[in-house]
């Protein structure tokens, strides 16, 4: 078995890879992922040398490089992570999400009609439902919930999603989405909140944290999402929709005052700064779908994973301060360059 996974330098991605890597020996494991700033080469500098594994330096958007890889490697499964991901970035720049996101998702699919493949899987996210109000805590996302965007990203994610659909009924492309909510665990990118505290703290930095910090993340150890990733690809019914969620929830303050305690750190450090544009208030999704088909649940509660991610965090640091410095965009060409 052949599989591609665009965006395998990232959080998510390199995570699969390795996870992939892991429990399937005998799998052939493609990686492509453009390096851009969130994509980082050391995420997997462990498994370069696995003879099931080749790492190829290209962007989704490129056609000629994505015909020529599908035509050396004829993948069975292609498996996209590969997003622009940060929310205050698209309302920065919500041009470059929207040719990621939108016609990377198409150039890859249009690949897999013309060279086939057993499955196409689109990683997509929670936020493409909007948000759900924090005085009913009885509301969750489920599959059938309308789609209603927040911001460019999420517009961007909804809009592939929906190309994704299109592509499946129009050509009958074998198809799966999965939409996932906040993930956090290990190479986690340090501008998202988790890393960020943790990184933050351990330098005694401000702890910037927007609005009051009420809003509400459903919070997914990011092991427990490669595995119902790996469940839908093999086992998921063509054409589905498949939300996979943590059934973590937590205020955003009171994830930053968890890592404040766990590494003896004084709540001086919170800054509250001026809240993002369109904050969505609250995430939570219902897995009972994914649950009934697919016997997935997620394995690992908030309390443990948050020890784990910041114990990997601590045991990590030369990983996570090459991103702070810069460094970390230079080991490409100083490692791999001429591989």
């Amino acid at each position: 078995m052949k599989i591609l996974v665009t965006g395998g330098a990232g959080f998510i991605g390199g995570n699969f890879v390795h996870y992939m890597l892991k429990k399937y020996q005998d799998y052939r494991i493609i990686c492509v992922d453009s390096l851009t700033y969130a994509g980082n080469i050391e995420t997997l500098a462990s498994v370069m040398d696995n003879p099931n594994f080749r790492f190829v330096k290209a962007d989704i958007t490129d056609r000629d490089a994505i015909n020529i890889l599908f035509e050396q490697e004829h993948p069975d499964i292609v498996v996209n992570f590969a997003a622009e991901s940060h929310v205050d970035r698209s309302i920065e720049n919500p041009g470059v999400f929207l040719n990621t996101n939108i016609i990377g998702t198409q150039v890859l699919m249009d690949a897999c009609r013309k060279y086939g493949i057993v499955r196409y899987h689109q990683v997509s996210t929670d936020e493409v439902y909007g948000d759900l109000p924090l005085d009913r805590p009885d509301l969750f996302f489920m599959e059938t919930t309308p789609i209603h965007t927040s911001s460019p990203y999420s517009a961007s994610k909804a809009s592939a999603d929906l190309l994704v659909q299109a592509y499946h009924r129009t050509f009958k492309l074998p198809v799966t989405i999965s939409r996932c909510s906040n993930n956090y665990g290990p190479y986690h990118f340090p501008e998202k909140l988790i890393p960020l505290m943790i990184a933050n703290a351990l330098n005694d930095k401000p702890l910037p944290v927007y609005g009051t910090g009420e809003n509400v993340r459903d919070w997914l150890y990011v092991e427990d999402h490669c595995r119902a990733i790996d469940l839908i690809i093999h086992n998921g019914r063509v054409g589905e929709v498949y939300n996979i969620g943590g059934h973590n929830e937590m205020k955003n303050i009171d994830i930053v005052k968890i890592i404040i305690e766990s590494l003896g750190k004084n709540e001086d450090l919170i800054t509250y700064v001026t809240d993002r544009a369109g904050h969505d208030m609250r995430y939570a999704i219902d897995p009972t779908k994914i649950h009934n088909e697919l016997g997935w649940l997620p394995e690992t509660m908030f309390a443990e994973g948050i020890k784990k991610t910041i114990k990997w965090y601590l045991e990590n640091k030369e990983w996570w301060g090459n991103i702070i410095s810069g460094d970390y965009k230079d080991y490409y060409d100083k490692m791999y360059s001429n591989r």
